[in-house]
């Protein structure tokens, strides 16, 4: 069986990494999409939260797992749900280098797992978490961000500044 997991923060979960997620599932038996937990790392969502935006987006795949991982290698989590491969998103220059060294890190630890890069397309390359919370506020950012995030985030964002702003 191909196992492959992609991992990140997911906070929020975007579009790009639908996308990601949608081209994972075809190319691999099963697919665990782990939220990693970074203690160092100050979340808008709590990890409860992000679990349930990844269900409810990927509520239609029958060969993906949502899981969660903390304090530890990415590559050691793979190995610890007997995955083959880890599946990572490539959308600039530094993000080439970042993961180049990390595939070579993550091969010396454990060279039965396989790194595979995937390039998104043009209208997703720029869609960062970072990016979509840094549009949240100005007047119209509803209709901004609504292109950058599947829907059920959406509703969650709305919800989530809505009542904040009042």
């Amino acid at each position: 069986m191909k196992r492959a997991v992609y991992a990140g923060s997911f906070d929020p979960v975007t579009n790009g990494h639908l996308w990601m997620i949608r081209e994972a599932v075809e190319l691999f038996d099963e697919l665990v999409v782990a939220v990693g937990v970074n203690p160092d790392k100050h979340c808008t969502f709590t990890v409860e939260e992000r679990i349930e935006m990844l269900n409810a987006v990927t509520q239609g795949f029958n060969k993906l797992k949502v899981d969660v991982f903390s304090n530890q290698f990415l590559v050691n989590y793979a190995q610890s749900v007997d995955a083959n491969y880890i599946v990572r998103g490539i959308r600039t220059a530094s993000d080439y280098e970042y993961e180049r060294t990390m595939r070579y890190i993550n091969t010396d630890l454990h060279p039965d797992i396989t790194t595979i890069f995937l390039l998104p397309p043009r209208e997703y390359a720029e869609v960062s978490s970072t990016m979509v919370k840094g549009l949240v506020g100005p007047r119209g950012w509803e209709t901004v961000i609504r292109q950058y995030v599947p829907d059920p985030v959406y509703r969650k964002l709305m919800a989530m500044y809505t009542l904040a702003g009042s």
